[in-house]
């Protein structure tokens, strides 16, 4: 058996085994799929099959509407898309050459930082997720506003890497499985780093829809047994993503992506502004929350002690 057809048999094994176990969670706790869910899902995944990327336009969303809080947006994304991300990935690995070897390690590097973020994320403050989603944002919208702009790399024709960049990119994949459990996404990080390695930017596709895919299994996985999550959105989202990829994949042509590109700009700094602007003030609730708790004989805010 060849490598891609390994890694495809485990991601539809795995995709079963999540499905599984969200559909049992549900039914301990039926709730109604929210409308809201499935229109984001469905927009949100049909760009994400043409490379624009979902998780910066989501984070986005779900920061403006306050769907959720601040620190459940990860692990909501993560739930809600984890079945459209597995579609995506078997389209493109099936109809796009790439090195079988590069695309292979990738995926084991992004699913095996995303188990170890698994680990880190619910550890960290909700001030350093916001920080963190925030900046993340920012990047994206840099990378965004480049891309229309012409100012990063084309890309080249190749499919493969020799060793020392595939052990490189292998290493980055690693930090981008990690990353994503904070809700930063790797699609544009990962198509300008194999672009400037000199790859056919279309080659790497099947590297980002297949990695993203593990990701999402193996880190919605742990998250739909052990953490909360709002089901009614994320069977919501869970609905609405897969038929928007098929859709976009097989039957939309051309749409006016640079103009789209700009209206993404605008959205996802907005956003990241305003999680910023979350994150200071949680640390400003922390600072004041440590001074009302001063000893005795120390004057705060609240009066003295």
């Amino acid at each position: 058996m060849q490598l891609v057809d390994v890694l495809l048999t485990v991601l539809g094994a795995a995709a079963i085994v999540f499905t599984a176990l969200l559909v049992r969670r549900w039914r301990l706790a039926p709730v109604r799929p929210r409308v809201e869910g499935i229109a984001l899902s469905a927009v949100a995944n049909f760009f994400d099959a043409l490379g624009i990327g979902s998780f910066a336009p989501s984070t986005a969303y779900l920061k403006i509407r306050r769907l959720t809080p601040d620190e459940m947006i990860p692990s909501t994304m993560i739930v809600g898309y984890t079945i459209a991300t597995v579609v995506e990935a078997f389209v493109y690995i099936i109809s796009v050459e790439v090195d079988p070897l590069l695309l292979f390690s990738c995926i084991v590097a992004s699913s095996l930082g995303a188990i170890a973020g698994v680990v880190v994320a619910p550890r960290l403050p909700v001030q350093a997720i916001q920080t963190t989603i925030g900046v993340g944002l920012l990047i994206a919208g840099t990378l965004y506003a480049l891309s229309n702009l012409a100012l990063l790399p084309g890309g080249g024709a190749a499919t493969a890497l020799p060793v020392p960049q595939l052990i490189l990119v292998v290493a980055f994949s690693f930090l981008l499985g990690i990353l994503t459990n904070l809700g930063i996404g790797s699609f544009a990080p990962t198509l300008i780093v194999l672009s400037l390695l000199g790859m056919d930017p279309l080659a790497a596709f099947p590297i980002m829809m297949g990695s993203a895919a593990f990701i999402f299994v193996a880190s919605g996985t742990t998250i739909v047994r052990k953490r909360p999550i709002d089901l009614g959105l994320v069977t919501g989202m869970a609905i609405g993503g897969a038929p928007a990829v098929l859709l976009a994949a097989y039957l939309i042509k051309s749409l006016p992506l640079y103009a789209l590109r700009w209206g993404v700009v605008v959205v996802v700094v907005y956003a990241a502004v305003l999680m910023l602007r979350s994150a200071l003030h949680s640390r400003r609730e922390a600072a004041d929350g440590r001074i009302v708790a001063a000893p005795t004989g120390r004057i705060g805010p609240a009066g003295e002690a």
